[in-house]
């Protein structure tokens, strides 16, 4: 297994600080699972492809006839060249007539969370999507400084992102060795009130959580 960066709390430097993601959703008709993945890597991959291709998953729990795509970017503008680049192309990731819908958001990480490296650090993840209240986010990001450095000791987090555009939203991402680790590991953390962060529950919407599991190319596993 890969060893996680370390979090302090303390926020980084500004170039980590610049590093955004791009979480893309690939919906895809129940027959067409492996077309959706197949056409995944030659994308994130080609030549005229900008970032670092980090992660994709499909789910197994939650909406079905899903896909996620998680990269990295250095800054805003490396990030709008590859968006410019999905915007100029007939089959972005590789659509067809097996992808019912495709979407692509971009996020920046919490200032105190290092930049996603690729690594084999479990055989699920979790994906957890919140629709915060309108202002939430400072008060969201405060109270992770303060509990995600013990939790992520003893239940390493891959990444947790805010939202650039569009409502404000969080969403993060944790690796497990099994769906019972998963379930043993958060209920000993809210039993010892390691977890949640301090305010975080009072300003959530609404919240997803997705298990998915790493396709066979994906760097993250």
């Amino acid at each position: 297994m890969t060893e996680p960066a370390p979090i302090t709390g303390e926020d980084l430097d500004p170039a980590s600080r610049a590093v955004r993601y791009e979480y893309t959703t690939l919906h895809f008709r129940l027959t067409g699972a492996d077309a959706a993945l197949a056409g995944v890597e030659p994308w994130v991959t080609a030549p005229d492809a900008h970032g670092e291709f980090l992660g994709c998953w499909y789910a197994e729990h939650g909406p079905v006839g899903r896909a996620y795509v998680l990269r990295s970017f250095d800054d805003d503008a490396e990030l709008a060249a590859e968006r410019a680049r999905a915007a100029a192309s007939r089959h972005p990731f590789g659509a067809g007539d097996h992808l019912t819908d495709l979407s692509m958001a971009g996020f920046a990480p919490f200032p105190f969370v290092p930049r996603v490296r690729p690594g084999g650090f479990g055989r699920i993840y979790e994906i957890r999507d919140y629709h915060l209240v309108p202002g939430g986010l400072p008060a969201t990001i405060d109270g992770w400084r303060q509990r995600l450095p013990g939790r992520h000791v003893v239940d390493p987090i891959t990444v947790v992102m805010y939202a650039l555009d569009g409502p404000a939203r969080i969403v993060h991402i944790w690796p497990f060795d099994s769906l019972d680790q998963r379930v043993e590991v958060r209920r000993d953390l809210v039993a010892t009130h390691r977890w949640p962060p301090p305010g975080g529950p009072e300003h959530i919407i609404e919240a997803d959580s997705i298990m998915a599991w790493p396709a066979a190319f994906s760097p993250l596993a």
